[in-house]
């Protein structure tokens, strides 16, 4: 074994996988055999495939035909959830050292012994197999620190105990108490913690290697985790006579001074590794650990001798060392040296939104490919500003693979298990329901168009307040639809999955969701990489949830789901554009392209926000020496400053975020403090902005006229109904729109009962109450059922649509001389050729032999103002069909005209809170309405009126001609109305 440790750094501005490659290949290449013999540890497998890359273009610029790869082994990354790879069990060190347990069962047994620990008191569903997830996690973090369980128990966590609220205390003792019960059932698996195994697998390997160095070169490059366990591996492998430890980006130009201010992270007497001095947050604070607990110091580290093809200028480095100073070194600044804060090659991007911002990238990065060969990498945290900026890309067929994939939830293949893990929870809820149906891996093929054409047909039937749970109230909807045959096939499929009940065991239901799912998709389903990463999901959870009880009610199995299926990213297969590539701080360490652009670097994405542990306590964590949250911040700091070392970086955030305005990164601030005012400007890209906002901004044109259709006499002279006339009057055009083109409005999926639906529902029960056919409670009962309504709609609607009812039938009652002769009838008459037709509510016959027209109203009726304008002339029309005797069998003159509203009464003494009268007659105290004996002239007039303008006339159906009648926002839209209204006057 070498006495001397072998470790190097790759400066930033050296470009870390170029540069490995470049002094790699001299130093260990072989005429026969290449690098075979060479052994790479790195930290994750996108670090392998960076390195891949590297050799690729190395072997193509220097004219090599060919090259033998080195042995890449991973020591795994657990924050990508990457195992480890085979060399430690190859080396032997594995041969002694239990299995480790799976984390799919090691999840659910988890929950399961929480469940048994806290009884009764114990989360439920989602909530139970959350908390698992966390307790799990919480058992990383303190074995990959190799702290023991009984270090909960040690003075230093007890003496913290008594100063910690209720909560954090219960925490604290249900932890130490689930970690001892699952170790205890390890311990007779004989198994071991994936992480615990890994610490042990570094620990023997180091052991072999130390007994018999091996013959071949070692080389851990790019390995920067502290955990004291790797240190320790990676000490091992920098004095192996053939061995070397690579480390990226290590400030070997920072003074003592300033390295000594990062604190002694770790190297101290003290009771815990981390003291309150410790400068956590810096990008080098992680490294100084990790040489500490190697035992390295500083000085001993050298500076690799090659750079790579993508390398920056070297005074980059010195500028990034200078923007991180810590606290105390930065007031440096006022006399930092112009070499030692130049940034050429650095520009800066501040954008309104994030859309904007998404622009702006994609268009710096369609500008980069215009170079031939030019590399342009794309890093973010910020996965939705990702996907924005892929989208982006495609408008010039550029396909951007974000490598950091996608949650297997929000994948084609994800979304059929989440969608009808959602039917299952509210049976054949209208929204996920039709959103499954239409899928687009729902009956994919030759049959696709047809099952599109039924689904469709049956979505139009469907719309609507929401029907009774499960299947069966949806068949009459089938067959208004005429899609009859088709619903059955759709019921066959689903049946099995809604008649789980309402608790099941977790095998239980995704037994169903597969047999369902692939019922619905056949083998599209498991297809495609999110299909077969949704398989092996469904597998693995399935396995461990038939050994492990877990009864899931239907209610928490989306949501279960859904964080289980967050944790699996499905990444994209090769196939994108060669040149761009977009990464997460994860993936992006260690790779290198010509123009780097860093993005979403706001306050709470980089750097993320730190999160409290939800189980310890911050002190507790402090005491026992795991890092807190700033510790990542760290870690983010030292992704950024890798990343400045790119020749050309573009450095990019956004004003405002979805919730409002964002406040810019702290590393961005120290950028600009840096540079300072002059040369921020300098720096900034005003350019990119105002081309970005230009795209999507389209030349002046002038704004849509006011509609003003004047369709010829045939169209026009067509019958009319008493309520159409309303908006006739109110609103020409949306008359127009309604009855000359047809143009319904569709009902919401899922809506709010309308009040067009209530009065519909009252109006029926009413017609049967007057024709005796039963109690008005009954009725009620009898229609809501024949509506199929949502139970919960029934139950909020029913009281309150009763209360009004009893009103109306006490109101009757109440007058005896006072005879309802006509209800729900249709009555018509003929004006100037044109049939005017309408149905009456309820027609009273009076002790004088004169008429009262009575209009049910579920709201509020219309007021005398808007009776007087001409804008509700529902009343007067019905009377004035009354007068010419056009309802069957009913004689006299109409004298009475009356709104009954089922609205909420404003008399405090009322009967039932609800009903009350309003008439549109002016009279007693009223200031607006017509006068009695003026009502139906004047409604005569309105009609007249109305007839010899737009039905028998040719003035034009001109949009809001009336701006302060009352109507509805169906034809907004159509009309344009936000591109002309308020510009009539000035005549734009």
């Amino acid at each position: 074994m070498a006495q001397t440790p072998q470790v190097y750094s790759i400066a930033a501005h050296r470009g870390f996988a170029d540069a490995l490659v470049a002094g790699l290949v001299p130093r260990y290449a072989e005429d026969a055999f290449g690098l075979a013999r060479l052994t790479l540890l790195l930290p994750s497998a996108r670090a392998a495939r960076t390195m891949s890359e590297a050799f690729v273009r190395h072997a193509g610029e220097t004219g090599r035909k060919g090259l033998l790869m080195p042995r890449m082994v991973l020591v795994g990354d657990l924050d990508l959830d990457e195992a480890l790879g085979p060399l430690f069990d190859s080396l032997g060190a594995g041969a002694t050292i239990p299995p480790a347990a799976d984390p799919t069962r090691r999840w659910l047994r988890i929950a399961s012994l929480i469940r048994e620990v806290r009884g009764d008191k114990a989360p439920k569903g989602a909530a139970l197999l959350k908390l698992a997830q966390e307790t799990g996690q919480v058992m990383d973090r303190l074995l990959v620190e190799e702290i023991a369980p009984d270090d909960l128990l040690s003075d230093r966590v007890l003496d913290l105990v008594g100063d910690l609220s209720d909560h954090w205390r219960e925490n604290l003792h249900l932890f130490a108490t689930i970690q001892r019960l699952w170790l205890a059932e390890l311990e007779s698996r004989g198994e071991r913690d994936a992480a615990a195994r890994r610490n042990m697998l570094f620990r023997e390997a180091a052991r072999r290697m130390r007994a018999n160095p091996p013959d071949t070169p070692f080389v851990a490059a790019g390995v920067t985790s502290a955990a004291p366990a790797l240190a320790r591996l990676l000490r091992t492998v920098s004095e192996l006579p053939q061995g070397a430890v690579i480390l990226p980006d290590l400030d070997l130009s920072m003074g003592d001074e300033v390295w000594n201010e990062l604190g002694s992270a770790g190297n101290t007497s003290g009771e815990t590794p981390f003291t309150s001095g410790d400068a956590l947050t810096h990008p080098q604070y992680h490294l100084k650990l990790l040489l500490n607990r190697m035992g390295v110091a500083r000085g001993e580290v050298q500076q690799w001798h090659r750079a790579g093809s993508a390398k920056g200028p070297p005074e980059r480095s010195h500028a990034i060392s200078s923007l991180f100073l810590p606290p105390e070194a930065s007031k440096a600044w006022v006399q930092l040296a112009t070499n030692k804060r130049r940034m050429a090659g650095v520009s800066l991007v501040e954008v309104a939104n994030p859309e904007e911002e998404a622009q702006a990238v994609a268009l710096k990065v369609r500008e980069a490919l215009e170079e031939p060969e030019r590399r342009v990498a794309l890093v973010t945290p910020d996965r939705g500003l990702a996907g924005r900026v892929a989208q982006h890309l495609r408008r010039w067929n550029i396909q951007a693979d974000d490598s950091a994939g996608r949650p297997l939830g929000e994948t084609a293949a994800g979304r059929v298990l989440l969608l009808l893990a959602e039917v299952a929870a509210e049976p054949a809820s209208p929204v996920p329901l039709i959103a499954l149906l239409e899928h687009p891996l729902v009956a994919a093929g030759e049959g696709r168009a047809a099952w599109l054409r039924s689904a469709r047909r049956f979505e139009l039937r469907l719309r609507g307040p929401r029907k009774m749970p499960g299947l069966a109230p949806l068949r009459p909807l089938a067959k208004k639809a005429d899609v009859e045959t088709w619903w059955q096939g759709v019921e066959d499929k689903l049946s099995p999955l809604l008649e789980a009940g309402d608790c099941a065991e977790l095998a239980t239901w995704l037994d169903l969701l597969a047999q369902t799912g692939e019922a619905l998709c056949g083998e599209a389903l498991w297809a495609r990489e999110d299909g077969r990463a949704l398989s092996a999901f469904v597998e693995d959870l399935r396995l461990h949830a038939r050994e492990i009880d877990t009864p899931l009610d239907g209610d928490d199995l989306p949501y279960v789901l859904r964080d289980a299926m967050d944790r699996v990213a499905v990444r994209p297969p090769y196939g994108g554009h060669p040149r761009v590539a977009i990464y997460g701080l994860l993936e992006a360490r260690m790779t290198r392209a010509d123009l780097v652009i860093c993005a979403g670097l706001n306050e709470g994405t980089w750097p993320p926000r730190p999160s409290t542990d939800p189980l310890l306590a911050p002190g507790v964590l402090r005491a026992l020496g795991v890092p807190g949250a700033d510790f990542r911040i760290g870690l983010s700091a030292h992704d950024l400053a890798g990343a400045l070392g790119a020749p050309e970086v573009v450095l990019t955030r956004a004003r405002r975020d979805l919730a409002g305005p964002a406040i810019p990164s702290r590393f961005l601030l120290r950028v600009r403090a840096l540079l300072g005012e002059d040369l921020v400007q300098r720096h900034e890209d005003h350019e990119i902005v105002s081309l970005a906002r230009a795209l999507d901004d389209p030349p002046q044109v002038p704004p849509a006229p006011r509609p003003q259709p004047c369709p010829p006499a045939e169209l026009r002279r067509q019958d009319i109904s008493v309520t159409a006339l309303d908006r006739l009057r109110s609103d020409p055009y949306q008359y127009y729109a309604a009855k000359l083109l047809r143009l319904g409005e569709l009902d919401h999926v899922d809506a709010e009962p309308t009040p067009a639906w209530q009065g519909e529902l009252a109006h029926a029960i009413l017609e049967d109450w007057h024709k005796g056919e039963g109690e008005l409670t009954e009725l009620a009962d009898e229609h809501l059922r024949k509506m199929s309504a949502h139970p919960l709609m029934r139950a909020l609607w029913r009281p309150r649509l009763l209360a009004a009812l009893e009103w109306i039938a006490s109101e009757i009652e109440a007058d005896p001389d006072r005879k309802p002769v006509a209800i729900e009838q249709w009555g018509e008459m003929h004006e100037q050729g044109i049939r005017i037709f309408g149905k009456a509510d309820r027609i009273d016959q009076l002790a004088d032999g004169s008429l009262a027209v009575v209009d049910y109203k579920t709201g509020r009726p219309p007021s005398g103002a808007e009776v007087e304008a001409g804008y509700a002339l529902q009343l007067g029309t019905t009377g004035l069909i009354a007068q010419a005797g056009g309802f069957k069998d009913i004689t006299g003159d109409p004298e009475k005209f009356e709104y009954w509203s089922l609205g909420k009464a404003k008399a405090k003494d009322h009967p039932t809170g609800f009903g009350y009268v309003s008439t549109p007659i002016l009279e007693g105290r009223k200031r607006t309405g017509i006068a009695r004996e003026d009502f139906l002239p004047q409604a005569r007039e309105f009609l007249d009126d109305a007839l010899n303008r737009w039905i028998v006339g040719n003035e034009p159906f001109t949009a809001r001609l009336n701006p302060d009648a009352p109507g509805y926002d169906t034809y907004d839209q159509l009309m344009r109305l936000a591109e002309w209204q308020g510009r009539e006057e000035d005549g734009a």
